[in-house]
Parts: C-alpha cells; structure tokens; sequence
C-alpha cells in the first residue's frame, strides 16, 4: 500500500518541523458547544427575501412576477434537518417539489464557488494574472460577503505544468507573480456564532475555481483514464488532465511545492484536529471543471480516510461530505462512481439541460449506457465515463427572464444556473422566483437577460480595471500584498493525513 502513496511521500522526506500550535490561521474562531434552538421556528416564520448577493447592488426595478410569489412555511429549521439537506437520504423528497432550506443552501454553495471567479485576476496585461485579488483576511468583505459568517482557512493553488493549456490564465507581462503557479481556491470555515447556530454544526467549505474563458477547456480532455492509486485499487480510474491537476506540483515554485492535493489533505486533516469533538461538516463546491475537482477532492478525503476521527474513548464519528456540483463534467470511470457511493460521499450535481459539459467525455460509454458495467469490466473499455451522486435538473427556457440565444457560454454561465434554481418549484410547475435573487447577476459575465430588464452584458468590472493614482498624479496599478504560499505546517499535516490512510485504526 505505501507504494501506492509515492506521490504524496515524496514531500514526506523533507517535513518541517511540527509547528508550535494548532490554532488556525486568520485568526479564526474556536466553539467548544453549540446551542441549539429548543423549539422549531414559529410557524409563521417566513424565510428572508432579500438574500445579499455578492458583488453587485441591485441594477434593476422591481420587478413584474410571473405570478405570486408563494413561501413554503417550514416546520422544522435548518439546524433540525441539516444532515437530510447535505444528503443523508440522497434528497429524497426534497428535489420534486424543491424544498425552501435546499434551494437557499445550493444557492449559499453556488455563491461560494462563483466568488472564485469575482476574485480571480485573469487579465493577462496583469503581471498577477493568474492570482487572488484579495487577501485571505478581506476575502469575503471584498465581495461583499462578509455576512455569510466563514473567515478563510487557506488559499489552494495548482501549476499550469500540465496538460490542460486553455484551462489556466498566463500574464503576458515579463515580470509576473509566478510562472508555475494559478490560484485554484480555498478552505473555509464557519466562525461566525449565529451562522454555526442555524446550520447546527461547524462547516468547513473547499470551493475550487472553474475556467473563467469560454469553453476551451473541454477540447483539452483526452477522454484517458489514469488509475487514482490514492490507496489500492488500480481499477479505480480518473479523467488523467484532472488528475494532473489535482496531484502535480512544481518544487522550484513555492506556491506549486505542494500539489493541491496535499494542500486540501492537510488542511483538513489541521481543522478537524483542531475542531475535534465539535459537529462537523465537509462541503465541497466548483462549477465546471471546479466541479470535477470538487468531487474528486471529496472522494480522496473520504477514501484517505480523514473523515473518520475518534473520541477519547475510541468512538469512531464518520463526517459528512457533501458535493454541490454546477455545470460539472464525468470525472472518472463506473469503479470510481461506485467506490464513491461506497464511501457515502454525496453529490447533488445542478445542471443546465442545454449545457453541453456535463455531457463529457464518456460520450460512448456512460451511465447512461444499459451494457456500462460489463464494457468496463470484462472489455477493460478505456473511455468509461459515470457521473456520481444524484441531478437536479434545469431548463433555462422556462425562466421568463432570459433570451433565447445559441450561445454555449450562457448555457453553461454559474450565475444562470443559480438564477434556475431560485426559479425552480418542481417538474412542470412554473417558473417562480423564491427569493428574489437578483436577475441582474446573470448578466455578470454573459449576455442573457431579456433587454426590456436594462441590464448591460458583462458589467462587472473592477473600476478603471483596477489603476489608481499614485502621488505624482500617475495612473499605475498597485502593488499587492504577496500572498501566503504554504502555512509552515502544511507538511507536518500532511504526513498526519498520510498516517491515517495507512493505519489499522480505522477499518473500511
């Protein structure tokens, strides 16, 4: 089994020292116990309707319903049921007709994963394109989402060594931020009092970043299939430009020293130490391929085990993992489906029905296919595809809102999706919005709302992209903070996750 683990050992060897305390970064918030509500809300308890988006004032007037606006009266609160909302039951009863807590919770994650994109410097006259704009400290007040209650635990990076070019952003500019390296995301964690009571339990957040050009990306799949070998079984197989990205690393590059992999496998394995004996949840969210490496990423946490703590007395607590996929490709073969099954990792996959990404690869042989799991097994077919987990799926021409256009890239826009899921009520029921999320978010970056609204296609923008005046009257853009590469005991966390994935404490 160690022989299996060759790529993550190689950094073992160099381990720094243990770092003096395990108290996490960013000054974040430690609750020994958690207080609960003692009875479910009133039953005229009305869910809010002004929910704050990030990164935009309203740009719009009120608006003409299609049709009155009807709440659901919801018996129990969050905290009550929050592991049937994570998927205990695989949604069962809470897709058709959508239930109120759902809908506001995958619109909650599609905010996590589309603020990767807000703060994603991708204009290559940048010499840090490639990079986060802000620092971990301001992150979630720089796009107006300080009021979600979760501080950042730390940044997530990959190297664009690897064999998906129109997937990473590159400066064009000769002195740059680094020239391995692209920020891929981060790790948060609820320490806000009044957050951790309404979900009822501490939530640790992985939320990776998707492709902020248009749809490039998927002409670089090669539909190859590379063994996971993250801890036996070699059957066990995964889209091989997914796998580059989530295991290389570059060791001349202090951001890519580390591979994103062993950046999340520490710093969960550093949270969970640090929170143990409190409820806990992993959440884990992208959109497009940061779909995809949210589920793979759920996956290696489950299959290494590190889920899995144990009390002083030897109890061992299984930790929930939960995946809010948007918009997000096949990522491994039919073994990798069912060994995430297996695990109990759960995955609510959002589509559009007219998004062609989640069509891919595996075009010949998916889930889909009636003869899959024979192909793959006594074929040993080499283009075996499966999604994982269960779909909520969306059509974008039954919102009232939007145009009717051919383009790709609306299809498959994020802030579309969130639009649909506020809309949605059920199969064949009509198009309502129930939290009067604002319709202008969907013209962020695309062109789709239906002109009478007034809103301009691709309005965000930093202002005067981000130049100021510097003291001589001079327009320049300024300088940054360098930000944090890797905390000093990434390494120490590290081989703690590694020794858990190895040992006969914890059976499967």
């Amino acid at each position: 089994m160690a022989s299996l683990l060759t790529p993550l050992n190689q950094s073992i060897s160099t381990l720094r020292p243990r770092s003096p305390g395990l108290l996490p970064r960013h000054n974040l918030i430690k609750t020994q116990n958690l207080s609960l509500p003692e009875r479910p809300f009133s039953p005229n308890y009305k869910p809010a309707i002004g929910t704050k988006c990030s990164t935009v004032s309203s740009l719009i007037p009120e608006l003409d319903e299609p049709s009155t606006l009807v709440f659901e009266e919801q018996d129990r609160p969050l905290c009550e049921i929050w592991k049937e909302i994570q998927g205990s039951n695989d949604w069962e009863g809470l897709l058709d007709p959508m239930n109120s807590h759902l809908r506001q919770e995958i619109i909650r994650y599609g905010e996590f994963a589309q603020a990767c994109y807000d703060s994603f410097d991708f204009d290559p006259h940048s010499k840090y394109c490639g990079t986060c704009k802000y620092r971990g400290a301001n992150f979630f007040e720089k796009l107006d989402m300080a009021d979600k209650g979760y501080k950042i635990s730390r940044y997530l990076y990959a190297t664009s060594n690897i064999n998906l070019p129109n997937f990473f952003q590159k400066s064009k500019m000769s002195s740059v931020w680094s020239t391995h390296a692209n920020w891929m995301g981060y790790v948060a964690v609820t320490t806000d009092e009044k957050e951790i009571k309404r979900l009822g339990r501490r939530e640790i957040v992985i939320a990776w970043r998707g492709t902020v050009t248009f749809l490039e990306w998927v002409c670089d799949l090669k539909d190859i299939l590379h063994p996971a070998n993250f801890r036996g079984d070699p059957s066990i197989k995964i889209e091989s430009g997914f796998y580059d990205l989530y295991t290389k690393k570059e060791e001349n590059c202090k951001y890519c020293s580390f591979s994103a992999r062993e950046q999340v496998l520490a710093e969960i394995k550093r949270l969970l130490d640090y929170y143990r004996g409190e409820e806990i949840s992993i959440t884990v969210t992208g959109h497009s391929l940061g779909a995809a490496l949210a589920i793979l990423s759920a996956y290696d946490i489950a299959e290494m085990k590190l889920n899995i703590v144990r009390d002083g007395t030897g109890f061992a607590t299984k930790i929930p993992i939960t995946v809010y996929s948007f918009s997000g490709p096949r990522v491994g073969n039919l073994k990798f489906k069912e060994r995430c099954d297996e695990l109990g990792v759960k995955v609510l996959r959002v589509t559009n029905v007219h998004d062609k990404v989640p069509t891919v690869p595996g075009i010949i042989a998916n889930e889909k296919f009636q003869f899959q799991k024979y192909v793959e097994d006594a074929m040993s077919f080499p283009w075996s595809y499966a999604h994982v987990g269960v779909e909520l799926a969306l059509d974008h021409t039954q919102s009232p809102y939007l145009k009717t256009n051919n383009d790709l890239g609306c299809a498959h826009n994020l802030e579309v999706h969130l639009h649909l899921v506020d809309g949605y009520h059920g199969k064949g029921q009509e198009f309502r919005l129930a939290t009067k999320r604002d319709i202008a978010l969907v013209n962020k970056c695309c062109d789709f709302l239906r002109t009478e609204y007034g809103v301009p296609p691709y309005w965000r923008q930093d202002e005067n992209k981000g130049m100021v005046r510097n003291g001589e009257g001079r327009w320049v853009l300024p300088e940054r903070p360098r930000l944090e590469a890797h905390p000093p005991d990434t390494a120490h966390h590290l081989e703690q996750a590694l020794r858990i994935a190895t040992s006969d404490e914890i059976c499967d």
